[in-house]
């Protein structure tokens, strides 16, 4: 069990300063998450894939349980029709299963979308790339690793 995380691989490699959390038994919540890691679910960042079209997708980085805008999405990449990757496809477009999926570590470069949510707390965790177990580390060193991102208001009113 003292695999090291592939998102933590990256991280040190990169210089990251972050740390691993494993979790003691199956996550099944949010909120467990967040109370086994000692942080409010709104600290818990995730990772949610969408479809755009044949073989293009995109993640938005939402904080804890705030839902999507579909149509902030659709206005966002001008189109009418997206759809949630499904467990195939989140695989194929990032190399993790749901529930480990981070935008650290990506195969290929994909458009990452970061609501403004995620912002608010200084520390953050997200996927791991291994089930049960985040990454703990500072919202602006995850900011300097995704310069490309674009931070804007994706959630649900």
């Amino acid at each position: 069990m003292n695999e090291i995380p592939p998102v933590s691989q990256k991280l040190t490699e990169l210089g990251i300063p972050h740390r691993v959390f494993r979790h003691t038994g199956q996550v099944t919540s949010l909120e467990q998450a967040a109370s086994e890691r000692g942080q409010a679910t709104g600290q818990v960042v995730r990772s949610i894939v969408f479809r755009l079209g044949e073989g293009r997708f995109a993640m938005v980085l939402m904080a804890g349980a705030a839902q999507v805008s579909w149509p902030a999405l659709r206005a966002h990449f001008g189109q009418s029709r997206l759809t949630m990757a499904n467990a195939d496809e989140v695989i194929e477009a990032t190399g993790y299963r749901i529930g480990t999926v981070s935008p650290i570590g990506l195969p290929r470069p994909l458009p990452v979308l970061i609501d403004a949510s995620v912002l608010v707390h200084e520390e953050i965790s997200m996927g791991s790339g291994m089930s049960n177990t985040g990454i703990i580390l500072k919202r602006d060193d995850l900011l300097k690793l995704l310069p490309e991102a674009q931070v804007g208001n994706f959630s649900a009113a």
